[in-house]
């Protein structure tokens, strides 16, 4: 894999140990170990597992590095500069149910910066990956490396295609969603409510999606995927103030440069 460092070769490697334990318990819906950390938050026993696993290759690999992990919480590390930012399964609700559309998501922090990101769609065979300066690309089921730039952006609302998360039971915001989302159906070609976040933003990067918006997300869910986007020359930003990071309050919107405006009078108006 010519394009990716060192770095991200651990990044990916830690991420595919991992997805052999998702992959083992995928399918087993009425097998799994489920406990709730909230209203319909829920975690299984194969995200601690992949969590485990990510952590021993990573700490094997960078033995000095902190973390920060959706299910084991903040590890400090010897090397205050680095610190990885794990989501072992997102997408857990379509773990659980059977649906094949969830990822690994591994970001890295450099001196308090985004720096790397690394999401896997193990279902697709599908790695996306990236670091600051270097570009953002897909190695896809083949192993073909391909390069993701968003060259020839959509500007034309009405072709567009946007993702977004919904609030579930338990979180707040339900009627300022609704708002959002009825602003942005009714000028836009479709909205898709896939279900990861991490895939989301990748998906953006690929093209697949013109962008995508959530509020009260987690670092873990967005950290590589934040990344990737802007590898690939997609606009990231917080949702209300246009900070340059949505890691703090997880709140994110992101689309190519010509498509942002529109969007964001639609979000914010």
């Amino acid at each position: 894999m010519p394009n990716a460092s060192p770095l991200v070769e651990v990044m990916m490697k830690a991420a595919r140990k991992g997805a052999r334990v998702l992959s083992r318990d995928f399918g087993e819906v009425e097998n799994l170990q489920v406990s709730r950390k909230g209203p319909a938050d829920f975690v299984t026993a194969a995200d601690k597992m992949a969590e485990e696993k990510i952590f021993e290759s990573l700490r094997m690999d960078r033995p000095g590095y902190g973390y920060l992990m959706e299910e084991r919480g903040a590890v400090p590390g010897t090397d205050k500069t680095h610190r990885f930012i794990i989501d072992p399964l997102d997408g857990t609700l379509n773990f659980m149910h059977g649906n094949p559309h969830f990822a690994i998501s591994i970001g890295v922090e450099r001196e308090g910066a985004l720096h790397a990101g690394v999401i896997y769609d193990l279902m697709r065979d599908e790695m996306f990956f990236a670091e600051s300066g270097r570009g953002a690309f897909l190695i896809d089921s083949r192993g073909v490396e391909k390069r993701l730039r968003i060259s020839n952006p959509n500007s034309d609302f009405s072709t567009a295609v946007f993702a977004t998360g919904t609030p579930w039971k338990g979180k707040p915001g339900h009627a300022k969603f609704l708002k959002e989302l009825h602003k942005v159906m009714a000028e836009a070609a479709g909205i898709r409510r896939f279900g990861s976040a991490a895939l989301d933003l990748a998906w953006v990067a690929a093209g697949r999606f013109n962008g995508f918006w959530e509020r009260g997300l987690l670092p873990w869910d967005i950290a590589a995927g934040i990344v990737i986007c802007r590898e690939a020359r997609v606009i990231v930003q917080e949702l209300d103030t246009g900070d340059n990071n949505p890691l703090e309050s997880g709140n994110i919107v992101c689309a190519n440069e010509a498509l942002m405006p529109e969007f964001l009078k639609r979000l914010q108006g």
